[in-house]
């Protein structure tokens, strides 16, 4: 019986057809916070229909983010923070709309420590006068004699910005607080140094010590969980965003709409952050 051979020249051309059909599918690119790299990541290595489209993730901080989308050079914009009045200006001015919010996932923020600090506890009070410095020692908040040492994000973070608004209350950080490019350079530096302190996503909480955090004397100590985020009652928390410049449609939608289905929600848990809703199946 006669059998089509292939050769090697047909086997090129099959491999080039393959290599043009996958320049073809669209690109989705997704910019911004990294408190949301590894969540972002992650969403796009397991989203269902990946023949269809091909992702590029980036992070810089939340500020990098709202720039590229100011400047229409990313799809979304992955932002630990909430727009501004005047970039939603911006973006009313320079494309016609004041952007499009989806809230994606919550988080608490975390205020860690190194694993070997008995200090397991503080007010919110006491974590501001800390990062302002007011408060430079361990023992003034029931721990040993030796020196605090501050670690916090850059001014370019949502996680910076949020801190600084919710936690100082407006006020600048310490002179002496070290500002790290990442959340994941800040906590390795911490599970170095025995008296550091920071703060960052409950995600990324990995071989240092979270923190319970009052809202004030008298108040409950509570770790950014599940309950305590969704409640309201863990008094760090916040949403996580994507920004559009525009109402998707097509594939950008399709990625969406997965997103903030009952799947993509269980990846935010993954993770090791907190889903708007708690989805079918997921645990306590």
């Amino acid at each position: 019986m006669w059998r089509p051979r292939t050769t090697v020249a047909t086997a090129l051309g099959i491999g080039a057809l393959l290599t043009v059909a996958a320049l073809q599918r669209p690109t989705i690119t997704i910019k911004g916070s990294d408190t949301m790299v590894i969540l972002c990541q992650r969403w796009t290595e397991l989203y269902p229909h990946r023949e269809r489209v091909r992702f590029q993730v980036t992070g810089g901080g939340s500020g990098t983010g709202v720039a590229a989308l100011l400047n229409g050079t990313t799809d979304i914009c992955a932002s630990s923070r909430p727009l501004r009045p005047a970039e939603i200006e911006q973006l009313r001015r320079k494309y016609g709309s004041r952007g499009v919010e989806v809230r994606v996932a919550r988080d608490g923020l975390a205020v860690y420590v190194n694993a070997a600090n008995p200090v397991s506890k503080l007010t919110i009070q006491q974590v501001q006068d800390i990062f302002t410095g007011k408060i430079t020692n361990w023992k003034q908040v029931g721990g040993p004699d030796a020196r605090i040492i501050l670690y916090s994000r850059e001014n370019n973070s949502g996680t910076y910005e949020f801190f600084k608004e919710h936690v100082l209350q407006g006020q600048d950080f310490s002179p002496t607080a070290q500002h790290m490019p990442g959340t994941a350079a800040l906590v390795n530096a911490i599970a170095k140094d025995r008296w550091g302190i920071g703060y960052g996503g409950a995600a990324y909480a990995k071989n240092v010590k979270e923190v319970a955090i009052a809202e004030a004397p008298g108040k409950p100590y509570l770790l950014p969980t599940f309950e305590n985020v969704v409640s309201g009652r863990y008094p760090i928390s916040r949403f996580l965003y994507f920004y559009l410049r525009e109402r998707p449609t097509g594939e950008l939608k399709a990625f969406i709409d997965w997103v903030l289905s009952d799947d993509g929600q269980r990846v935010v848990s993954e993770v090791g952050y907190f889903p708007i809703r708690r989805p079918q199946g997921a645990k306590r």
